[in-house]
């Protein structure tokens, strides 16, 4: 018998690689521990090739000199980290089988700190030796499939962007109670972007996370043919780790970043008080509780003329927060909060009316469910803006929307599910949402008001309705049953009635038949 021809060898995807980075670790140690070690370990794959790249360019320029190859300015001007030999990915590699890998991983991880000022607090210390139920091996396994990870391979143009958002997601999917927090969906983030247009200037978020908002921000800038570095990054973030990881993520892309000198609080610990900026982009925690001591930050600043917020919940908190650092003239902020926030009760109303007084909110809108991944829950994207007179913004023109306020309904928007997981929004839908936005601010007059869908309400409508932002106060929905023609309706059901009792009786004679058949009777 003729052999028969072998089969070709399955092309590697970049999926299946970045799969097989999740598995090595899987029940080895706990989910956020996985991550940052897949994550420490990428962050010294891609320092490394962009070093051997910008070696071999200095090289080409100088020649082969050592007092230039070892020169950290020369690797710090072109935005390149300098490593010294045992930080290379090179010789973490070859040295991979070593008994003594996690030591080494550690060592090189302290070396790229100490070479490195704009990366001071970013890398995980002593991290590698202290992985219980991880052995050399399976270091040596996670380094072999990230060594597979190359511009060679993979030609895609921000291959270290893809990498870090995929493991970004992917563990904040795992995650139950960080998934709302730890990482914003990109569609979201998108649509923020396409909102409040940062093209130029300072960019801040007060609860960063993993610096998802500032990386989409600067995606945004560039897929609308701008410049990134007329963007400015300012954030601040409260959990140890968290603030790691973001200055580790954008440190990778070559982001500069102000987030401050350490981790804190920005209510309890605001990091850059004097800061004033541009543009805000955040999703706080959703309805965060005890954020401050019941005599603590009563006379805050940030509160002035609108009052305290509740220890109880940190929304408005988070709100006047943020409404406290954008720039007076021209600022402008996008940010998501629970649904409760729109009609938030006792505490909460007064602050509420104020800035709904103050002219300060421009838009609402309403999320679908199951948009994040840990929970269900429908969630508000506010807009807020200091500028609401007629202007001319970046080629558009503005009228003046001053006491008024567009609102947008989304929750009929989930039919877009993303791997039977998460609802999404495509690029259509963001821009049939940016195209409402913009009709509505533009002199042209080209929005309308669209049952079940969005309604530009002016400030004594709010009032009427005591204040509060709850979409449905002000938008139309439309009775259906309306539409119904009751008499054909209740003639079609009588009709099929008729029809279900004349097949009872048809049952009822053939089983009365039956049971006479075989010697009994029915009652």
């Amino acid at each position: 018998m003729p052999k028969s021809t072998p089969k070709p060898a399955k092309e590697l995807s970049l999926e299946s690689v970045l799969w097989n980075c999740r598995v090595v670790l899987r029940n080895k140690c706990n989910k956020p521990t996985n991550r940052d070690a897949v994550l420490a370990l990428i962050f010294l794959k891609f320092a490394g090739d962009k070093f051997e790249k910008r070696r071999q360019e200095i090289i080409a320029e100088e020649g082969d000199v050592p007092i230039f190859l070892e020169k950290p300015s020369f690797y710090l001007a072109a935005n390149v980290f300098y490593l010294n030999e045992t930080s290379r990915w090179s010789y973490i590699v070859k040295n991979a089988s070593a008994d003594k890998i996690a030591v080494m991983l550690d060592q090189a991880m302290a070396d790229i700190e100490d070479k490195n000022e704009s990366l001071k607090g970013a890398l995980p210390q002593r991290f590698f030796s202290s992985l219980a139920g991880v052995n050399s091996k399976d270091i040596k396994s996670l380094i072999d499939e990230i060594n597979k990870i190359s511009e060679e391979r993979f030609h895609e143009k921000d291959l270290i962007g893809r990498v870090y958002e995929y493991f970004l997601q992917q563990f904040a999917m795992d995650e139950a109670k960080e998934k709302g927090e730890f990482y914003t969906p990109k569609a979201i983030v998108n649509l923020i972007a396409e909102l409040i247009e940062p093209y130029k200037g300072r960019i801040y978020d007060p609860c960063c996370g993993s610096g998802g908002m500032f990386v989409q921000s600067l995606k945004f800038v560039e897929s609308h043919h701008g410049n990134k570095s007329n963007i400015s990054i300012f954030g601040q973030e409260s959990d140890p780790d968290t603030y790691r990881l973001a200055k580790m993520n954008l440190a990778i892309r070559g982001i500069s970043n102000n987030l401050g000198d350490k981790n804190a609080s920005s209510f309890t610990d605001d990091r850059q008080k004097d800061l004033k900026v541009d543009f805000i982009m955040a999703n706080p925690p959703f309805n965060l509780k005890n954020w401050r001591g019941e005599n603590e930050l009563t006379s805050d600043p940030r509160w002035s003329g609108y009052g305290t917020p509740p220890v109880s919940n940190a929304n408005y908190a988070w709100i006047l927060h943020m409404l406290s650092k954008l720039d007076v003239s021209n600022g402008i902020a996008g940010f998501l909060l629970a649904n409760g926030a729109l009609g938030a009760g006792t505490e909460e109303y007064n602050i509420r009316k104020q800035l709904i007084e103050n002219d300060k909110i421009e838009a609402i809108i309403v999320l679908p469910r199951e948009m994040f991944y840990s929970t269900d829950i429908s969630v508000t994207l506010w807009i807020l803006n200091n500028n609401k007179k007629d202007r001319t913004l970046n080629k558009r023109k503005l009228r003046n929307r001053q006491n008024e306020v567009l609102f947008i309904d989304l929750r009929t928007w989930n039919k877009n599910v993303y791997e039977k997981s998460y609802v999404t929004f495509d690029d259509a839908q963001i821009a049939a949402v940016r195209k409402i936005y913009t009709d509505w601010q533009s002199t042209e007059r080209g929005y309308k008001n669209i049952s079940e869908l969005c309604k530009s309400a002016k400030i004594a409508d709010i009032r009427k309705n005591d204040y509060t932002l709850v979409p449905s106060k002000y938008i139309k929905f439309i009775d259906h049953d309306l539409d119904i023609d009751y008499k054909k309706e209740m003639t079609r059901i009588q009709k099929k009635m008729k029809e279900i009792l004349k097949e009872e009786r048809k049952s009822q004679k053939m089983l009365e038949s039956a049971f006479k058949g075989i010697g009994y009777g029915i009652e």
